[in-house]
């Protein structure tokens, strides 16, 4: 594990490899589980203020923070490049996207629920976070505050937020790449570290064609990350997953809609968390060795590895986006030459990148190193590393999963059976107790220890989509 330096006011990053490096004669493939943490950041032991929470310093509407003396001006339309207040945390900018499609009336409820869930997160914005409302139908509308512009979270503008919410209604089509595409230009301007998305919608991008949506987000993708919910169980898996996924950001499902005020206050608590934007893994391999693929397999399953970008002789840049006080876990898989026994070699290393405050070259701030040592000890190259042998189970978890859905929805009761039955049984094994509360739900478990299961009857289709929606998250290795 090895520290190398951090900018002044970024979180502190370390890197810790866990692996076998033995290879038997002939051993061409390493596997490593990389953690990377980070901590010590602008926002640790930092709580937010409470909403709306009141002010006795002097206010300009158009004055930034001046942090010299600290003195705030309240804001309510300022230059969304203006620094934040003093103490607000570091630098963001969050626009928040709702559909008001046709489908949110029914029930009317849903509409009703998603104003009172956007007001909520509103209402948790630190003084000094740039902030904007989207309404998203077949056209995309700015709610709040209008002007192509960004607003400053304070008191009052806080308060006209959440009265310009009581406006929105319901109608119209679903074109999700122009909400995108409007977000994208409002947070354009911004010159703060973190630009987040927050994107909610309950149907399908019926209005437009995915070639559009696909367009927007290799658009939007390293401009601004993005948090994706699907309310109700109406709209698209692969278009809300898709849009999660390509900007780095989270995807979920909220079944009932009244609990849609409290997921939304999480994810606005979690943007408002991270202190470092732009943040990548370089991974440097020696000559003659091949990446064969790197993935994040903490807290959730993702793959990085159809995204690289080469910054240098055997050396590509994988984007991770943004960061606060936490810790993610990779699998890296290098095959290297084959090497005489008794040889040792540097498979491959991996380092922490940081964008330099003032433009230039990436900062790398911790890295790890990959090893590769040749043995006729059968015992010692035989051997799986417990992290690699969790995480792999863990990736395999998913996969069943979703096979097994797959399968139950085209009619193969046998096969469904049979994934779902291995999901299970990895679930069981690795301790992935709320992968196997959904499970539970979706077959009744004889032996969970063999993976022996019968298909459930009738199986709410809530439950089945919530299910596949959150079977990337895993759970790290029991201690």
């Amino acid at each position: 594990m090895a520290n190398i330096s951090e900018p002044s006011g970024r979180p502190r990053f370390s890197v810790e490899v866990h692996q076998n490096e033995y290879l038997p004669a002939g051993g061409r493939k390493v596997d490593a589980i990389v953690t990377v943490t980070s901590a010590g950041g602008a926002t640790a032991g930092r709580r937010p203020p409470p909403a709306d929470h009141p002010t006795d310093r002097p206010t300009d509407p158009r004055r930034p923070a001046d942090s010299r003396t600290g003195e705030t001006g309240l804001q309510q339309e300022a230059d969304p490049g203006d620094a934040a207040p003093e103490g607000a945390g570091p630098g963001a900018a969050i626009v928040i996207m709702v559909d008001c499609s046709g489908s949110m009336d029914h029930p009317r409820a849903k509409m009703h629920n998603a104003r009172e869930a956007t007001a909520a997160a509103v209402g948790t914005l630190r003084d000094g976070v740039a902030f904007a409302v989207v309404a998203g139908t077949h056209l995309a509308r700015e709610v709040y505050p209008g002007g192509g512009r960004l607003a400053v979270a304070d008191r009052t503008t806080r308060e006209q937020a959440k009265q310009a919410l009581g406006g929105l209604t319901a109608g119209g089509g679903t074109a999700i790449s122009s909400w995108l595409m409007l977000a994208d230009r409002l947070l354009a301007p911004y010159n703060g570290p973190i630009r987040h998305g927050i994107l909610l919608t309950d149907g399908r991008n019926e209005h437009e064609s995915p070639e559009n949506l696909r367009a927007a987000l290799e658009t939007c993708a390293g401009r601004f990350t993005c948090d994706a919910r699907g309310v109700g169980t109406d709209w698209a898996m692969p278009e809300v997953t898709g849009i999660a996924s390509a900007l780095l950001g989270t995807a979920d499902i909220v079944a009932d809609p009244a609990a849609l005020t409290a997921d939304f206050t999480r994810m606005m608590a979690s943007a408002m968390g991270k202190s470092v934007a732009d943040v990548a893994l370089r991974l440097w391999t020696p000559r003659g060795a091949e990446v064969v693929f790197v993935k994040q397999v903490a807290p959730a399953v993702g793959t990085l590895t159809g995204r690289p970008a080469a910054t240098g002789p055997r050396a590509s840049d994988y984007p991770t986006g943004s960061w606060g006080d936490e810790s993610r876990d990779y699998h890296v898989c290098v095959e290297v030459p084959c090497a005489s026994v008794g040889q040792e070699m540097l498979a491959a290393r991996l380092s922490v990148v940081l964008p330099p405050p003032e433009g230039g070259p990436a900062v790398p701030v911790a890295q790890g190193l990959v090893r590769a040592v040749w043995t006729h000890d059968t015992a010692a190259s035989a051997a799986v590393d417990a992290q690699v042998a969790h995480y792999t189970g863990q990736v395999e978890l998913a996969r069943a999963v979703q096979q097994g859905l797959a399968a139950r929805k085209s009619g193969d009761t046998g096969g469904a059976t049979a994934r779902l039955g291995r999901a299970v049984q990895l679930a069981s094994a690795s301790g992935n107790g709320e992968t196997a509360k959904l499970l539970a739900k979706v077959v009744d478990v004889v032996d969970a220890a063999t993976g022996t299961v019968r298909l459930k009857a009738k199986v709410a289709e809530a439950d089945e989509m919530t299910l596949e929606t959150r079977s990337t998250k895993t759970v790290r290795v029991k201690k």
